[in-house]
C-alpha cells in the first residue's frame, strides 16, 4: 500500500510540468489589469543566517504573512494564525502553557514539540515559550515538512520563524488601542529611533485583557479570565559596512484562568454508576464545574545577540541566547466540582543556545551553508498531585470498616463463648462497636521534584548547486547529538489517623523513590531536493526527500500513578505501624522502563510546485506528501489511572496530503484574495497499545489494537479564505477558516465534525490613525477546540473546551 501511495505521488509531480506548460503561454500583453502579486519575503526583508534565497525559490511548502496580514486578520498569537495556514493546525484551549502544534499528522500536547519556533533567529527552547502574544511584528513565516538539516531536531514538522520590526528600516511611534466583546482590551505602545546610520533601537510594550466567555458552576469569574503584559527592547550597532551586531530582549508575564473544561456525552452513557439503562448520547458541553478555578501564571525572557560579518563572498553569523522561564500551573485533574485530584505544577527553566553559520554571499552557482549548533537546558519541575476527600474520604472508610467488623467478628465469638446466641451475641457485639465510635480519616499526596537537564550538539551542510540555468541541487545533513537526563526525588505518602474514641492513632505510609537516568541519541538528518525553474518567471517544481527526528526522553507524569498504585497495596501493612515501601534495584528499572519513551524518526517524500499565473496576478503553490513514521511519539491519558498525560510511542505510522495555497490581486490591485486547504490522511500502520505503570516488570497488558486508527488530534482538512477590497483610504474584508474531522482519542470513539467560521473587518485610513472594526466567528458556530476522556474516579467521563463564541472589536493605530 505504502509502494502504491508513493508511486500515484510521483505520477502526479509528472503531470505538473505538463500543467505549467499552458499556464506558461498566457499572453500578458492581453490582460489590461495592472495588479501583480509580491512575495512577502522579497519585500519585507529580513536577516537570514541560513538561507539567501526566497521561500518560493526553494523546494519547501510555506506561507509567509506580513504585517499588513496580520492587522487585517486580527491575529494576536499563533493558534490565531494557524487557522489561515493548510495542514497547520495550533488549536486554542487550556491557557498560554498549551503550545499543541500539528503539522502533517506528526504533533504533541505535552513534551518535545513538532514544530520548532525561532524568534528573530533565537531558537525558543522550551514548548511552554511558544504560545505568547503576538504584537509589532513585521513577518512570519511558517515552512512545513522537515527542516531538520539547517534547524535540527523538534522541527519534523515545520518551524515558525517570527521577525519583529527592524529600527533600521522602520521608524517612528506606534500605538495600538483595541476594545472587544467579552471585556476585551489592548494597548501596545512601540518607538523605532535610528539617531544615525550605524545605531539604530526599539523599545516597545504591552498589555492585553479579556474578562471571558466562559462561565464556572463553581465560581462568580469566568474561567477564562486573562490578564498579560510584557516589552521587549532592540538595539542595533553598526559600525562599518561588514560588521553588525543585533540584541533582542524580551519579557512577557500572564496571569489567567484556564483549562476550562466542561463534561460532554459524545457516546451512550449511565446517567448513574448503576443505572440499568443507557441515555442517548448529549454533545452539549457544560460549563465547567471544578473544585477549585484553573489557572496559569508565567514569567518568560528571552534575550539574544546576532553577530553578523559581511565580506564580498561570504556572510558568518554568530548567534548567542539566554532564555529563562519561570511558571506555576494549578489544575483540577478529575475536572468535577468533588475533590478528587488537584495538580499543582512549577516550571524553572534556563536555556543558552549558541549558533556559528557560515554561509555564501554572492550569485554563484553554489549557494552553500555550513554551521555549528549547541544548547544546554536545565529544567526544575515540582508537581506534587494531591488526593482530596473524593478519594481518601473513601479509602478512610474502607479501612474503618475493615475495622469494625474485625472487632464485630472478635466480640461475637466471645459472647457466644460466654453462652449468648448467635443473635444476642451479635446485637450486643455491634452496640460495643458502636460505643467505640471507630473511625477512620486518610491524607495523601504524591510531592515530587524533576530535574530533566538536556544537551544538544549539532552540525551541519546545506548546498543548493546551480545546474544549467532550469535546474538546482539541493544537498543537506546535519549530525545531531543530544542527552536527556532525569534527577527525580518523588515521594507518596499517607498518613492514616484513626481508632476509638478512646484511642486515636496516626499510623504513616510512605513510598521514597529517588534515582538518575540518562540516554543519549545520535542522529544524521538527511536532505535530498531537486528544482526545475521554468523559464520567464513562470515558477517552479520540484521533489524532495528530508528526514526528520525529535527527541526522546522521560514521563515524571507517571510518577503519581506508580507511588498511589503501591501505596493501595500496602495499606493493611501500615496499620501496624509505620511503614516504608521498599525498592529494589529491579524495581528502579521496572520505573525506568515505565517512563521513558523513544525518539520519533520519519522519512519525508515531496513533490511541489511554486507558480506565477496570469502575469504575475495569481500565485498558486502546491505540495504533495507522503511521510514515514517511526515510534510516533502520542500524548494520551495515563491508562491506569489517567491521573495526568504520559508520552508512549507508537510503533509505526503513515501521513500523506497536500497543501494548496491560491492568492492573487484583481482589478488593479484593488482586490486582495487567498485560499488555501490542505487533506491529510494520517494512520497508525502498527499501535497495539499496552497499560504499564507498576514498578513490578512484565506487568504490562493488552489495551488495544489500533492499526489502521486515525491520529488523534489531527483534522483531516483544514480550508481557509480572505478576501480584501481597497477603495480609497477605505479597506473591507472578509474570511472564513474551517477544519475537520478531528479525532479525539487512539481507539476513534468521538470526534469533532468539520465546521467552519466566518470573520469580517472593516477599515478606515485617516493617514496617521488608522480605525478598524472587526468581528470574529460572526457564524456563531459551536464547536470545540478540545476534548479527552478521563476514567480517574467513578468510570469514564469526557469534557471539551467549547470555541469562543461571536466577538466584535474596535482597534485604533496610531503612527507619529
Amino acid at each position: 500500500m505504502n509502494k502504491k501511495i508513493v508511486f500515484v505521488l510521483l505520477a502526479l509531480g509528472g503531470q505538473l510540468t505538463a500543467l505549467a506548460t499552458p499556464l506558461c503561454r498566457v499572453d500578458t500583453e492581453e490582460l489590461t489589469d495592472s495588479s501583480k502579486v509580491i512575495d512577502l519575503d522579497e519585500v519585507v526583508v529580513v536577516s537570514q543566517p541560513k538561507e539567501q534565497v526566497r521561500l518560493r525559490l526553494q523546494p519547501v511548502s510555506s506561507n509567509v504573512f506580513g504585517a499588513e496580514q496580520l492587522q487585517q486578520l486580527n491575529v494576536k498569537d499563533l493558534s490565531q494564525l494557524s487557522q489561515y495556514v493548510p495542514s497547520f493546525v495550533m488549536p486554542s484551549y487550556g491557557s498560554r502553557l498549551t503550545s499543541s502544534m500539528y503539522v502533517r499528522g506528526i504533533g504533541s500536547r505535552i513534551n518535545n514539540p513538532a514544530v520548532g519556533v525561532y524568534y528573530d533567529n533565537i531558537p525558543l527552547m522550551s514548548k511552554s515559550a511558544f504560545n505568547n502574544h503576538f504584537y509589532m511584528l513585521d513577518r512570519v513565516d511558517i515552512l512545513r515538512g522537515p527542516q531538520g538539516s539547517l534547524y535540527g531536531q523538534n522541527t519534523e514538522g515545520g518551524l515558525v520563524r517570527i521577525y519583529s520590526k527592524n529600527p533600521m528600516n522602520y521608524q517612528g511611534t506606534d500605538v495600538r488601542l483595541g476594545i472587544g466583546t467579552g471585556l476585551y482590551s489592548n494597548v501596545e505602545v512601540a518607538h523605532y529611533h535610528r539617531p544615525s546610520d550605524k545605531l539604530a533601537f526599539s523599545v516597545a510594550g504591552f498589555y492585553s485583557g479579556l474578562k471571558g466567555f466562559v462561565n464556572n458552576q463553581n465560581f462568580d469569574e469566568k474561567n477564562d479570565l486573562t490578564n498579560e503584559a510584557g516589552g521587549k527592547l532592540r538595539l542595533i550597532w553598526q559600525p562599518n559596512k561588514q560588521l553588525k551586531f543585533d540584541w533582542t530582549a524580551d519579557y512577557q508575564y500572564v496571569n489567567q484562568n484556564g483549562f476550562g473544561y466542561g463534561e460532554f456525552h459524545p457516546l451512550d452513557y449511565l446517567p448513574e454508576v448503576y443505572s440499568s439503562s443507557f441515555v442517548p448520547a448529549d454533545l452539549d458541553v457544560k460549563d465547567p464545574a471544578t473544585t477549585i478555578m484553573n489557572g496559569y501564571k508565567r514569567n518568560m525572557f528571552t534575550t539574544g545577540l546576532n553577530i553578523g560579518y559581511e565580506t564580498e563572498k561570504l556572510l558568518f553569523t554568530s548567534t548567542t541566547s539566554y532564555q529563562y522561564l519561570n511558571d506555576l500551573m494549578l489544575m483540577d485533574q478529575d475536572y468535577m466540582t468533588p475533590d478528587y485530584l488537584q495538580l499543582k505544577q512549577a516550571q524553572k527553566m534556563n536555556a543558552i543556545t549558541q549558533e556559528f553559520v557560515l554561509r555564501s554571499h554572492d550569485s554563484s552557482k553554489w549557494q552553500h551553508a555550513t554551521g555549528l549548533f549547541a544548547s544546554y537546558q536545565w529544567l526544575n519541575t515540582n508537581a506534587p498531585v494531591l488526593f482530596g476527600d473524593g478519594i481518601t474520604g473513601p479509602i478512610g472508610d474502607a479501612i474503618a470498616n475493615a475495622m469494625k467488623n474485625s472487632m464485630l467478628q472478635g466480640m461475637i465469638g466471645r459472647f457466644m463463648g460466654q453462652g449468648m446466641s448467635a443473635e444476642a451475641a451479635a446485637a450486643a457485639a455491634q452496640a460495643a462497636v458502636d460505643k467505640m465510635g471507630v473511625t477512620m480519616t486518610a491524607e495523601m499526596a504524591v510531592p515530587g521534584e524533576y530535574k530533566t537537564p538536556t544537551w544538544n550538539f549539532a552540525a551541519f551542510h546545506e548546498s543548493n548547486i546551480l545546474l544549467g540555468d532550469n535546474w538546482k541541487l539541493t544537498l543537506g545533513l546535519r549530525f545531531n547529538i543530544d542527552k536527556v537526563k532525569i534527577d527525580y526525588d518523588a515521594l507518596a505518602y499517607m498518613n492514616m489517623t484513626g481508632g476509638t474514641a478512646n484511642a486515636i492513632a496516626t499510623y504513616h505510609l510512605t513510598s521514597h523513590v529517588q534515582d538518575s537516568r540518562s540516554k543519549s541519541y545520535t542522529q544524521l538528518l538527511p536532505k535530498i531536493g531537486l528544482t526545475y525553474s521554468f523559464d520567464e518567471n513562470i515558477g517552479n517544481i520540484y521533489a524532495l526527500v528530508s528526514k526528520g527526528y525529535r527527541a526522546g526522553g522521560y514521563n515524571f507524569q507517571m510518577f503519581s500513578d506508580v507511588l498511589k498504585t503501591e501505596l493501595n497495596a500496602n495499606q493493611q501493612k501500615a496499620m501496624r505501624g509505620d511503614y516504608d515501601v521498599e525498592h529494589t534495584a529491579a524495581d528502579y528499572d521496572a520505573i525506568n522502563e515505565t517512563i521513558a519513551y523513544k525518539p520519533e524518526e520519519s522519512w519525508n517524500y515531496e513533490i511541489g510546485t511554486h507558480l506565477n499565473l496570469f502575469g504575475g496576478s495569481t500565485h498558486f503553490d502546491l505540495a504533495l506528501y507522503y511521510m514515514q513514521i517511526r515510534n510516533q511519539q502520542l500524548s494520551i491519558m495515563e491508562p491506569n489511572s489517567n491521573y495526568g498525560r504520559i508520552m508512549v510511542n507508537a510503533g509505526k505510522s503513515h501521513s500523506c496530503g497536500l497543501e494548496a495555497t491560491l492568492r492573487g490581486k484583481a482589478i488593479d490591485n484593488a482586490l486582495d484574495w487567498a485560499v488555501t486547504y490542505a487533506f491529510t490522511n494520517a494512520k497508525f500502520d502498527e499501535y497495539q497499545h499496552t497499560v504499564g505503570g507498576s514498578t513490578s516488570p512484565n506487568t504490562d497488558t493488552f489495551a488495544g489494537d489500533y492499526d489502521g486508527n486515525y491520529v488523534p488530534f489531527v483534522p483531516q482538512h483544514t480550508l481557509s479564505a480572505m478576501v480584501d477590497w481597497h477603495i480609497g483610504k477605505f479597506t473591507i474584508g472578509a474570511n472564513m477558516n474551517g477544519q475537520g474531522k478531528i479525532w479525539w482519542d487512539e481507539a476513534n470513539t468521538y470526534a469533532q465534525k468539520f465546521y467552519a467560521v466566518a470573520g469580517a473587518h472593516a477599515d478606515y485610513d485617516f493617514g496617521p490613525v488608522l480605525v478598524s472594526l472587526w468581528g470574529r466567528n460572526l457564524t456563531n458556530t459551536h464547536y470545540n477546540t478540545f476534548a479527552v476522556a478521563s476514567s480517574a474516579v467513578n468510570g469514564t467521563h469526557y469534557f471539551a473546551q467549547k470555541a469562543n463564541p461571536i466577538q466584535i472589536g474596535l482597534d485604533v493605530n496610531i503612527h507619529l
